[in-house]
Order: structure tokens, then C-alpha cells, then sequence
């Protein structure tokens, strides 16, 4: 009884600190922001908020989760020894590897969450699950508490992209367990917004669609973006004079990919806006745009620093790395019921910005925005590179169409080599030498180049997955 009650007091302290930072939770204030006391919060007003939320959510993590509590024992810390900013570097950063180890010995849900299986069927919302593809997958479940968070924390953010009552949003995805989306859907109605189902129907439905309701923000993964345009060419009609003014994408990185950016916008004519964040660390979007976000000389992504705690640390180190650093995200979630996890390494390589933006806004940016996933890092012969990088080159080269594909594999030598395959109308060896030397230019690394025909390679129908790893290691 006594271990129950600690779990209630600490959930309802929590409680009350996130009703005090709730801010204008129902409506926005004004047109220009949802909630100008926290959307133009100063460094020392967002840094007393976080450390508000920090000294209450250290508790609650401790009481409610096992995996956190074990975490806590073991490292000799009480939840007050991690009551501020300042003293989050006494936590080690958190990995996916240890949620597969507590998924493993814990099925199904792993013991990293903060709620139960009570919690769940009494106040249980949505299931999400991390894809699995490097592991065990993790799950979360999150509570209806959460979904109001959700709702208000991502409206707020779409409210910064200027997407308004009045516009139409047509959700082009199949809604699975995908917290980028869902997320979407449950702040569409908090922006009173007029949305068009999108789930369940092919390339051209979903074209249809376009040209006959006219939905002014269409929401996808840039490689569907570009897939959809294509689809819409060849059905005779102009994605760039459709009614599409916002191209609003998730699930890959799209902002700091400049080819493939200009590209999609280029195709519809329109400008792009971008959520950024993981399954781990929801609910809500915690890296967003504004219109600014391209307006300089480089891109960038704002983070929500009233809702986590954002960090860069050393790849090697995991050290926390100075702004203006290059280093991997991490992320402290102060607003979920569910999945406060405390540090926990994201792994999307960018540096960081403080300075305010033009918007109005003080919250950290990331600058150049986010392009590489620590666990998409290709290490072939000792070269370290991402995907994106690859995907940069060949963008670079004129008449190169949108899917390409990395395929590595081991030669009769033993030796690790890489293919590309790139599709292209004329082809030739001097389409394959062209996208090679711009490999060979952004990642110092040699490469095969294949040139097909167009239509040859798969189409991307949601996430786009680039690399065939057949090596033998």
C-alpha cells in the first residue's frame, strides 16, 4: 500500500507542475503564436521551467518504473541528486540498448515506461512500437493523459509552420503504429482543422483526392512526397499548380537534405515543413519548423525546450559537446505520462543554435537541421558515411530519378565494395561517372554505378529504404 501511495503522490506532483507551464492549452493566443509566454519563453524562463519539471519527473520516473529505479540504484543516485539541468551530466546517457535488454527479460512492454498493466486499461489511449529493425522492438503505450499533451504540444508546433483553420489536410499514410502521424491527427483537432482521411488507398486514389477536394497541406515522408508528384505527372496533371501549399513531412530527414528538399519543393511548387523526434521520446513532435527555417543561409529545426531538454553529446565520449559542436541528440521528455525517459540518446548528428531566431522564438535550434541517424552510420572499409550523404550526391547529378539504391555486399577478395543503382532516361557511362565522382567528392569513398532505365527500381511507398546490406562481416 505504502508503494502505491508514493507512485500516486509523485504522479500528482508531477501533475501539478505541467498544469502550472500549461499555457494557453486550449486555443492560441494570437495569430502569430500559440502560446507567446512560452513560445517566446527567454533562456533563463525556459532553463526555470525545465528544472521545475526535472525536480518532479526524477520522482515520479523513480516510483513508477523498475527499470528507472534499478537505474537509480545502481548508479547510487536518489531522484533529488538529478533535480536541475545543471545536474543531468550525473546520468549517463540512456541507449536503445538497454530498453531491448528490459524488452528481453520483460515481455512484452519492458518495465522503462511509467505506467503498468492497470494504468493501461483504465486509462490507456494508443500502443506504439519502435520498428525493431536493430533489435527487439519497444514498446510504448501511452495514456489519454498524454493525447491531450500530444494535441496540445504538436498544435502548437504546427501553429510556428502557419498551417490555420481554413486549410485543408489530407495525411497521406496507412496509420499504423507511427507516432509521427498519429500525433499529427490528434493536433489537427485541437487546430480545429479540416482534414481528408488518407489511409488505405494507392498512389493515384490519393491523386484523385488532390485534384478533386483541393487540400492545402498534404502530410507524408519526402520520398512519398516525390513518389506522389511523380504518380500525379504521369496522370497528366501539375503537382506545382494543385492546391497543395504546404508539404508537411516526417519520418525521414527532408529539411537538411538540401537536393532532396529543393527537389520535392521544386516538383510542387510549394515550401516544406518538418517534424523531428522518435517513439522513445514522445508524445509530441519535439523539433519543428517555423517560417524562417529557410530563409537564411542555412536550414534549421526548432526543438520544444519547455516540453524536454535537448543536449548534444560526443559520439565517442558521450560527453556533452558546446553549441555550435557537432554531436548526437539527447533527450530528457518532461511532459509524458507514459515515457519521461530520462537522457535518452536519440542519435540524429547536428549542432545547436541558441541565439533567437526571427520568428520570436528562443528555443534551440538545430542547425542544418538533422540528417543522419547514429544507427544508419555505414562504415565500409573503415570510411564512415550515411545514407544522406549518398542520397546528396546523387541529387547532384541532373536527370537522376528519385530512387536510388546502396547495396553492399563482399567480393571473391573479401574485400567490401558498394553499388550504386540510380535510374536514369538516357543512361551511359557518363551518368554512372558522374554520380561516382560526386560520391567520391562528399564521402571519399569509391563506388560502382549502375544506371537503369527508368521505373526500374521499387517505388517508395512510405518510408523509403535505401540500403541492401549483403556484406559478409
Amino acid at each position: 500500500m505504502a508503494g502505491h501511495d508514493r507512485k500516486a503522490q509523485t504522479r500528482a506532483a508531477w501533475l501539478e507542475v505541467l498544469k502550472k507551464h500549461a499555457h494557453d492549452f486550449d486555443a492560441p493566443a494570437n495569430a502569430q503564436y500559440w502560446s507567446p509566454k512560452l513560445d517566446t519563453a527567454s533562456r533563463d524562463e525556459l532553463t526555470d521551467i525545465q528544472n521545475d519539471k526535472l525536480a518532479a519527473v526524477t520522482p515520479f520516473l523513480y516510483e513508477n518504473s523498475p527499470f528507472y529505479r534499478a537505474r537509480f540504484d545502481q548508479l547510487d543516485l536518489t531522484p533529488t541528486d538529478i533535480a536541475s539541468v545543471e545536474d543531468l551530466p550525473k546520468w549517463p546517457v540512456l541507449d536503445k540498448s538497454e530498453m531491448m535488454e528490459d524488452a528481453t527479460a520483460n515481455p512484452p512492454y519492458g518495465t522503462y515506461t511509467t505506467i503498468d498493466d492497470d494504468d493501461w486499461h483504465q486509462r490507456g489511449w494508443m500502443l506504439f512500437s519502435s520498428s525493431g529493425s536493430t533489435g527487439v522492438p519497444r514498446v510504448f503505450r501511452y495514456t489519454h493523459l498524454d493525447r491531450e499533451y500530444w494535441e496540445w504540444s504538436n498544435a502548437r508546433a504546427m501553429w510556428s509552420m502557419d498551417i490555420r483553420p481554413g486549410d485543408v489536410m489530407f495525411p497521406m499514410v496507412g496509420f499504423g503504429p507511427h507516432v509521427w502521424m498519429w500525433g499529427v491527427m490528434v493536433a489537427a483537432d485541437r487546430l480545429k482543422l479540416a482534414v481528408i482521411p488518407g489511409g488505405g488507398m494507392d498512389a493515384k486514389a490519393r491523386v484523385g483526392i488532390i485534384d478533386r477536394f483541393k487540400p492545402t497541406v498534404i502530410a507524408g515522408t519526402p520520398s512519398y512526397a516525390l513518389y506522389l508528384g511523380r504518380v500525379m505527372q504521369e496522370m497528366g496533371l501539375d503537382p506545382a499548380k494543385s492546391s497543395v501549399k504546404t508539404l508537411f513531412t516526417g519520418g525521414e530527414p527532408a529539411m537538411g537534405i538540401d537536393r532532396t528538399r529543393e527537389r520535392i519543393e521544386d516538383l510542387w511548387g510549394c515550401r516544406t515543413a518538418e517534424f523531428y523526434g522518435c517513439t522513445e521520446v514522445s508524445p509530441h513532435a519535439g523539433g519543428f519548423t517555423c517560417p524562417y527555417s529557410e530563409a537564411g543561409d542555412q536550414v534549421f529545426t526548432h526543438l520544444a525546450e519547455d516540453i524536454q531538454i535537448w543536449e548534444l553529446v560526443d559520439p565517442d565520449t558521450m560527453e556533452t559537446v558546446s553549441d555550435g559542436e557537432r554531436g548526437l541528440t539527447v533527450c530528457t521528455s518532461l511532459n509524458s505520462e507514459s515515457s519521461p525517459q530520462l537522457r535518452f540518446l536519440v542519435g540524429d548528428y547536428t549542432t545547436y543554435n541558441r541565439d533567437t531566431c526571427d520568428c520570436g522564438r528562443n528555443h534551440v535550434r538545430a542547425m542544418g537541421s538533422f540528417t543522419g541517424r547514429a544507427d544508419d552510420l555505414i562504415n565500409l572499409r573503415g570510411i564512415k558515411f550515411f545514407p544522406s550523404q549518398i542520397e546528396q550526391a546523387v541529387r547532384a547529378v541532373d536527370g537522376v530519378g528519385d530512387e536510388f539504391e546502396i547495396v553492399l555486399t563482399t567480393n571473391d577478395d573479401g574485400l567490401h565494395v558498394m553499388d550504386i543503382r540510380v535510374e536514369h532516361a538516357d543512361g551511359g557511362d557518363a551518368v554512372a561517372e558522374a554520380v561516382a565522382n560526386e560520391i567520391r567528392t562528399r564521402c571519399e569513398v569509391r563506388a560502382e554505378v549502375e544506371v537503369l532505365l527508368p521505373n526500374t527500381l521499387p517505388k517508395t511507398e512510405f518510408k523509403a529504404k535505401r540500403v541492401r546490406d549483403e556484406r559478409q562481416l
